[in-house]
């Protein structure tokens, strides 16, 4: 199977000016862990909880004023959409991210979660129950 398969296809965006406060209101309503960031247009990078928590937060940033640029995940990881499933676990490890940008010809056409891969893989592995 391909990651294709598994990616969502919406890319949920906001602007590099936007401040982290909103960012975050943004991601709880579309109860989502990360959003991808763009500025006239372009992908430029990734926003994601953990960089909310650890870049904003524990920092004491102002959440009201400071925008999301100075704390942004970039380059964006991503990985192209026909490689597997297992390729994709073996980059979130080895680059520790939890997100990754699906390209297909090197353009960003999707988002792969690490809880994508969960669900994909605990159903690879669970037996099948049915009547034989």
């Amino acid at each position: 199977m391909s990651l294709a398969h598994l990616m969502k296809r919406e890319l949920k965006k906001i602007s590099l000016g936007t401040t982290i406060q909103e960012a975050a209101r943004i991601m709880g309503i579309q109860k989502v862990g990360s959003l991808f960031v763009e500025k006239d247009g372009l992908l430029v990078g990734i926003l994601t909880e953990t960089d909310i928590v650890r870049k904003a937060a524990a920092k004491g940033c102002d959440l009201k004023k400071d925008t999301v640029e100075s704390i942004i995940s970039k380059p964006i990881i991503s990985i192209e959409l026909t490689r597997s499933p297992q390729d994709a676990f073996d980059l979130m490890g080895e680059v520790g991210v939890r997100h990754l940008g699906i390209t297909e010809r090197g353009k960003i056409v999707g988002i792969l979660s690490v809880r994508d891969l969960l669900v994909y893989f605990k159903k690879q592995s669970e037996p099948r129950m049915g009547i034989d």
